[in-house]
This record gives structure tokens, C-alpha cells and sequence, in this order.
């Protein structure tokens, strides 16, 4: 079951990479469908590849990942055992925010399949947009980072969702980077798996 499983994993990101569906297809230098192990615990959603991501075709490995994977250590959370991934696989232009159609495409056709094969118990949102994406109702990051939600809009699984900060936007900020290092540290902490696990 592992292996099939894995197998249909690696179908499906071959498929993001040569995905057409929306116009970010036409942009885009190499799509980026994601990484980590089969058994993670915890998917981890971002917004979309950056300028780094897009040219190595792997998530987080710019400024902003290097900083995230720093504050996993820090926390005691290990990132090869995350799947990390965005809720959209390309690069936007600009960087700008996804658009609402392509958020619907990339996790209609991609982000629910990938939660459904890794399975994690938890799914971790990094900012605003990921969190908006995943979650039915809107999301005040200062209010609620830190906190956990299970009003999931994207499928029926009813998987609880950690809300924190985007890494990249937390590197702008010394409040957000404190508030995010001390969501790890809770996340890390591992009381969510006595409500959720």
C-alpha cells in the first residue's frame, strides 16, 4: 500500500511539472510540487515558489526556507520529516499574491491529492493566503497565529490546521519572527497530538 502510494505521489508531481492549467503555466520557470516523506505527520503549506524555489524546482529552499528550516531546528522539529509544500506549485509573476482562480485550480487538481496520499494527522498553514486557502472563513494572522482550526474548506478530511506566519514574512519582522519561533516551539511541543493524533 506504501509503495502504491508513494508511486501515485511521484505520478502526481510529474504532473505538476508539466501542468498547463492556469496562467501562471506560461510564466513559470519550473513547477514545484513539493517534498518530504510519505509518513510526515505534518504538511506544511506556503503560498507559492519564489524566485529560488523556481529555478531549483524544490519549496523552500530560498531566504525564507533556509530561515524556516533554522526555526524548525530551534523549535526541535525535524524539517526532513515534514512534507512541505504551497497551495499553488508556480512562481507567480512579480511574486504576487496567487489569484483566487488559480488557488482553485492548483489545490483542486493538486493539494487535496497530495493530502489524501501523505495523509498527515495536521497540516501546518504559513500566512494569510495558505491559511485563507485551506480554511472556510477569513484568517487575522496577529490574531490568530498559534492557534489551531479545523473549519477545513478544501475537502472533507476535517484535518486540523496550525496557523503561523509566513517565514518570508517574519523575516521582515522582529515581532513576527519572535511570534513565529514561539508557534514552533508549541507546535513542537506535541500536545496537538493528544487532540488530534
Amino acid at each position: 500500500m506504501a509503495d502504491e502510494r508513494a508511486q501515485a505521489l511521484q505520478q502526481l508531481a510529474g504532473q505538476v511539472r508539466i501542468c498547463l492549467e492556469c496562467r501562471l503555466g506560461a510564466t513559470r520557470g519550473v513547477a514545484v510540487p513539493g517534498e518530504g516523506p510519505l509518513d510526515a505527520e505534518l504538511l506544511w503549506v506556503g503560498e507559492a515558489p519564489g524566485a529560488a524555489e523556481d529555478a531549483a524546482g524544490l519549496p523552500f529552499v530560498g531566504a525564507s526556507g533556509r530561515f524556516l528550516r533554522h526555526e524548525m531546528h530551534e523549535a526541535g522539529l525535524d524539517p526532513a520529516a515534514m512534507y512541505i509544500t504551497n497551495i499553488v506549485k508556480c512562481r507567480t509573476p512579480g511574486n504576487r499574491r496567487p489569484r483566487v482562480d488559480e488557488i482553485a485550480i492548483c489545490t483542486g487538481l493538486y493539494l487535496v491529492r497530495q493530502m489524501a496520499l501523505v495523509a498527515p494527522k495536521a497540516v501546518v498553514a504559513l500566512g494569510a493566503t495558505a491559511a485563507g486557502a485551506l480554511l472556510a472563513d477569513t484568517v487575522k494572522m496577529t490574531q490568530e497565529h498559534g492557534a489551531w482550526r479545523q473549519d477545513y474548506n478544501l475537502t472533507a478530511q476535517g484535518l486540523p490546521v496550525f496557523i503561523t506566519y509566513h517565514p518570508a514574512a517574519a523575516l521582515r519582522s522582529e515581532r513576527w519572527r519572535a511570534e513565529l519561533h514561539a508557534d514552533l516551539q508549541a507546535l513542537a511541543d506535541g500536545r496537538w497530538r493528544m487532540a488530534y493524533g
